[in-house]
């Protein structure tokens, strides 16, 4: 039997937006969110969900002093970004989900104005324009490269390779970093992911194999099967761009680019994983050799790089390198694409 989702408008009535938020950890970051979003969110009806993978009873004890209650799911391990939202999508009562980053902060009705529009568009997902504390906008819609090429965008001195050939074609962009009120995309950034819950039904939610990063891209790869998504440019939010993650995992840097430490480990995995499901075995080793070429190529780069900055660069070079090993270490794994949670942070 098939499950069809229907990209017809939705019904405005016994309507209800269901906000979840996966913490680890938030405290007072995640309290801060919550109070933004309960002073803009005042013109339509909704239910905050926040799964909490760390168990953490100091933040429980700060959801309760918030205006409005919040539904409470502690999962008794980390289990990252897609379980914890899944068990939320089983518990949920609203017809869309917003999957939002407890490290964003309203300041307008953004919110509610985006799901108003939303829920009677033939969209099956949407997101809006993030922008950090400055008003700089941030990447919030992406398209999809074949194969996944734009995961060697972030590869050492390999990666502004890729770029400057790419410009040198007339490649398109993978990325809308500045969209106008409306603009059809292939995956959303998953600080801020809206979505029809009858999308979420007909997909089964996010792909448990995924520990943290990529799987949002994956997701979205199958919402399209049935229906469009876009990023409505017109709504806003200030995204604090991964600093939590970062904190949590002892990561070193909050950019995707820092692929030498813990969690770079866990950005590379992710991203092969993702290949692999998304786009077949023959793409992933393509880009499993890619990401191993580099290895040399940053080793001598790194060098000449060194002689004339006198920045040592053998630090990052070391780790890069690890991580790409251990990627090795799961390929058998990843090849058979059997469930497996890949979760090296």
């Amino acid at each position: 039997m098939t499950y069809s989702c229907s990209s017809k408008k939705e019904s405005l009535e016994n309507n209800m937006l269901s906000i979840i938020i996966v913490n680890y950890y938030g405290k007072e970051v995640l309290k801060t969110c919550l109070d933004s979003v309960i002073k803009y969110t005042t013109h339509i009806p909704y239910e905050i969900i926040v799964i909490d993978n760390a168990a953490d009873e100091i933040t429980r004890q700060l959801l309760k002093t918030l205006e409005k209650p919040v539904t409470w799911v502690n999962m008794g391990y980390n289990s990252g970004f897609g379980r914890a939202n899944n068990k939320a999508f089983s518990i949920m009562k609203g017809d869309a989900a917003l999957l939002l980053n407890p490290d964003c902060i309203a300041f307008d009705h953004s919110i509610e104005l985006c799901y108003q529009e939303f829920i009677q568009s033939a969209y099956v997902a949407c997101g809006i324009q993030l922008q950090h504390e400055d008003g700089s906008f941030q990447i919030s819609g992406n398209y999809a490269m074949k194969g996944g090429l734009n995961s060697l965008l972030p590869l050492p001195y390999v990666g502004n390779m890729v770029k400057f050939a790419g410009t040198l074609m007339g490649v398109k962009k993978p990325h809308s970093s500045n969209p106008a009120r409306e603009v059809i995309v292939d995956w959303i950034n998953g600080a801020f992911l809206m979505i029809k819950k009858s999308a979420i039904d007909a997909t089964n939610g996010f792909d448990e194999d995924f520990f943290l990063y990529s799987e949002e891209a994956e997701f979205c790869s199958r919402l399209r099967k049935y229906g469009q998504l876009c990023v409505y440019g017109n709504y806003k939010i200030t995204h604090l761009v991964g600093a939590l993650a970062t904190e949590a995992f002892g990561g070193n840097n909050n950019s995707y680019y820092a692929l030498y430490d813990k969690k770079g480990k866990q950005l590379i995995l992710s991203s092969m994983v993702r290949i692999r499901k998304e786009f077949g075995w023959g793409w992933f080793l393509f880009m499993l050799i890619m990401y191993t070429i580099t290895i040399p190529v940053y080793f001598i780069c790194g060098l000449i790089h060194s002689l004339f900055t006198a920045r040592n660069q053998l630090k990052h070079f070391l780790g890069f390198s690890v991580n790409v090993l251990t990627v090795w270490s799961y390929f058998f794994t990843i090849t058979t694409n059997k469930p497996y949670f890949y979760k090296v942070l």
